[in-house]
């Protein structure tokens, strides 16, 4: 199990900043409707009613290393 570093994680509007997308896309891709559309969603931390990205994960994700 790897650790996650808390400077890596960042909010959604962070998220959205540093992929320049609107956050309303970050959303959309983490709703559970999108893992059936995308059988490699974008990949987030839930903490209670909250999300959290680890950037490192995004990055992985986006270049397609990222697995179920």
């Amino acid at each position: 199990m790897s650790t996650i570093n808390h400077a890596d994680l960042l909010t959604p509007a962070e998220l959205a900043e540093r992929l320049k997308v609107p956050k309303s896309w970050v959303f959309e891709q983490t709703r559970r409707r999108a893992k059936t559309r995308n059988a490699n969603p974008l990949p987030c931390i839930r903490l209670g009613k909250y999300l959290r990205f680890s950037w490192p994960r995004v990055c992985e994700w986006m270049n397609g290393e990222e697995t179920l």
